[in-house]
């Protein structure tokens, strides 16, 4: 959750709202920061928020996100129906609690979970993927102290390895819970975690190896089958027992549908847990995410709680209490919705419209396409030549037409490598590749009719400018020409602006 700061002060905004509709109800300015003293009707308060979230960008069209912004109105209506359900009473719910059981088994037979006839499996719903990072991560480390303490071994430095790409949920969880955590650093067209480099960064104190299926970055899968490879022979050498974890929050509810013969989940002997996100290829509004364990061995008792204060004994294993129960009940309704076959239509088509969106791009002539074709149905792309403009352009240009397409650079040691990413999600049809397309086109065209500004790394021109001496009131302008425009211009969107601004007395126009 991002840090709340009242950054509106700072910028000059006024205190109060104001909303123009509204005022056929309410008369005075609302306080911004503070409690209004009196109430207002329903009517004005509806209009006031909604007028502001006019505003928020188009979730349909944001194509940064991997989150769910789409349902069926009859799961929509039974979302509503549950809003006032809270989860945590299993007692008083006890169906939705049936529910959440029955989406934990589905899921953990979807991942080959090795279970019997009649046997149920182990795992929990959560309110996404970092809460199930978070659990899963936990449970590694108090099984690996067990083990030290048995052995009489210290157990003070638990570390997890990771490559540089992971999500930073992994980070949070290293932090917060006091783990090393030990990444595989990048290097130039190889943007996933080398097994064999994470293989020699365990040791006797490594908790667990993350795998991930579906990079951020370019929603490659890493090879999960070869690291199980590479880790049973270095744990029978050793005679450690270091299992892996693997993070499937995007590649979880695609892999068994578009690749059911690729080995990655249950069926590797080191994979002890995997977790996945239900608000992305799961098909369900966020949060919710899952965490299965491929036996009941896996999570310590002791990590379960019992509590008895809503009615019943009742075990739970999470780091929140209280949560909605509208996404478990929206992800079963997705299950039984869709099926094996449904969830199989819906994923070929969102790779297919990935590989058409890939295709149109590389007409283009003007990027080089970092995504692959087995992993998350995903378009990443790069500029061949930079030396004109850069992907922070294009991604700013891009806004004026509605879309929100991310341009970012990738994780260490290939930070000098930017790109632009766009997540085919199951509401982004061939229609919209096509009219994206025809927009970056433009936005090509545009751009190339502009004077070039000179090239560099946002975080050195961020660096830069921070470098600089502070001038005077009286000099910003003799300060900005000569930052700007004559000693160099940084390529920083935030610095750009200022100095079309306000440089030499020019407010538009071509400089």
């Amino acid at each position: 959750m991002p840090l709340s700061t009242a950054s509106e002060k700072i910028h000059g905004f006024s205190e109060n709202l104001h909303s123009t509709f509204a005022s056929r109800y309410v008369q005075t300015s609302l306080p911004r920061f503070s409690m209004p003293a009196n109430e207002i009707s329903k009517e004005a308060a509806y209009q006031i928020i909604s007028d502001e979230l006019m505003l928020d960008g188009n979730p349909r069209l944001n194509l940064a996100s991997f989150v769910t912004t789409w349902m069926e109105p009859e799961c929509d209506k039974l979302i509503c129906e549950s809003l006032n359900k809270n989860y945590i009473d299993m007692d008083e719910y006890p169906v939705t609690t049936e529910l959440q059981d029955r989406c934990v088994n589905m899921i953990a037979r979807l991942f080959n979970a090795p279970l019997r006839d009649g046997e149920s499996a182990f795992g929990v719903g959560t309110v996404g993927s970092s809460e199930a990072i978070m659990l899963a991560g936990l449970a590694f480390k108090r099984k690996w102290q067990n083990k030290c303490k048995s052995e009489g071994r210290p157990f003070d430095k638990p570390n997890i390895v990771t490559g540089a790409n992971v999500q930073v949920c992994w980070e949070k969880f290293a932090r917060y819970f006091e783990v090393e955590l030990k990444d595989v650093k990048l290097r130039d067209g190889y943007y996933i975690m080398d097994p064999e480099k994470a293989v020699d960064l365990v040791d006797e104190n490594t908790i667990c190896v993350c795998a991930i299926l579906g990079s951020t970055y370019n929603g490659e899968f890493e090879d999960v089958q070869k690291l199980n490879e590479l880790l049973e022979e270095k744990n029978k050498k050793t005679g450690w027992d270091t299992p892996i974890h693997v993070d499937a929050a995007s590649g979880g509810f695609l892999a068994p549908f578009l690749y059911p013969e690729l080995e990655w989940d249950f069926r590797l002997s080191c994979v002890r847990s995997i977790n996945v996100s239900g608000h992305k290829y799961g098909l369900v509004y966020p949060g919710i995410g899952w965490v299965i364990w491929k036996s009941k061995q896996d999570l310590p008792e002791e990590l379960i709680f019992h509590v008895n204060y809503l009615g019943s004994d009742q075990p739970t294993f999470t780091l929140n209490f209280s949560k909605g129960a509208g996404q478990i009940i929206a992800q079963y309704y997705q299950f039984i919705r869709l099926g094996f076959e449904g969830y199989k239509s819906i994923m070929e088509n969102c790779r297919e419209n990935a590989r058409i969106l890939r295709d149109e791009i590389l007409k283009t002539g003007r990027f080089d396409i970092l995504s692959k074709d087995m992993g998350v149905p995903l378009v990443a792309f790069s500029l061949k030549d930079k030396s004109q403009h850069d992907e922070y352009e294009i991604a700013d240009h891009l806004r004026r037409y509605g879309w929100i397409v991310p341009a970012y650079t990738m994780a260490p040691d290939a930070q000098h490598v930017s790109l632009l990413r766009v997540v085919v999600r199951e509401d982004f049809s061939r229609t919209l590749a096509e009219r994206l397309v025809r927009d970056v086109r433009k936005v090509l065209l545009y751009l190339d009719a502009r004077p070039p500004k000179s090239i560099e790394h946002p975080h050195t021109a961020v660096a830069s400018v921070n470098e600089q001496p502070k001038p005077s009131r009286n000099s910003d302008r003799d300060h900005l020409r000569a930052l700007s425009v004559f000693d160099k211009t940084l390529n920083s969107v935030r610095a750009f602006k200022v100095w079309k601004k306000n440089a030499l007395h020019k407010t538009n126009g071509v400089c």
